[in-house]
């Protein structure tokens, strides 16, 4: 059946490639927040290991209101690694230490890059696509990034 929800079908095509993008992002630093989770190391290793989970649970629920956005503009979801492997700007190999600092450090710059990503899109969804509702929904993915971005900041030691 035809979406028809006010967007033509060469934007919400538009959006929804972007969204693929998005997508993929969030499920690699899904994966990425799960590793941390798994193999923190050092003295601080409960305090961490309950951190990364809090963080990795706020990232599926992005995860699946990601899909559930490209679906309500008419598009199918991306479901596979090897999809949003080609899809994500995000490396999934570690450079860092198995330290709360060392994990902490790729994570932020991971959601450091993706609300970049995101603020760059919030005015073509509404200007060029004609997509508020996209727009809307990404202002509201960047800004819980913004947040579990700082809660990782105030982790670091200056």
């Amino acid at each position: 059946m035809k979406t028809e929800i006010g967007i033509n079908d060469a934007n919400r095509l538009a959006v929804a490639v972007e969204l693929f993008k998005v997508l993929a992002d969030e499920t690699v630093l899904y994966i990425k927040t799960k590793n941390a989770h798994w193999n923190i190391v050092g003295t601080d290793f409960y305090d961490k290991h309950k951190f990364f989970e809090t963080q990795f649970g706020q990232l599926d629920e992005m995860i699946d209101n990601v899909a559930e956005r490209i679906r309500s503009i008419g598009h199918f979801a991306p479901a596979t690694l090897k999809s949003y492997l080609s899809l994500t700007h995000l490396t999934e190999q570690s450079n860092q230490a198995n330290t709360s600092q060392g994990f902490i450090n790729e994570l932020l710059q991971d959601h450091e890059s993706i609300i970049i990503i995101l603020r760059e899109h919030i005015k073509p969804f509404t200007n060029d696509f004609h997509d508020l509702g996209s727009s809307d929904f990404i202002t509201g993915l960047m800004e819980t990034h913004e947040k579990m971005a700082w809660f990782l900041r105030s982790h670091l030691k200056d």
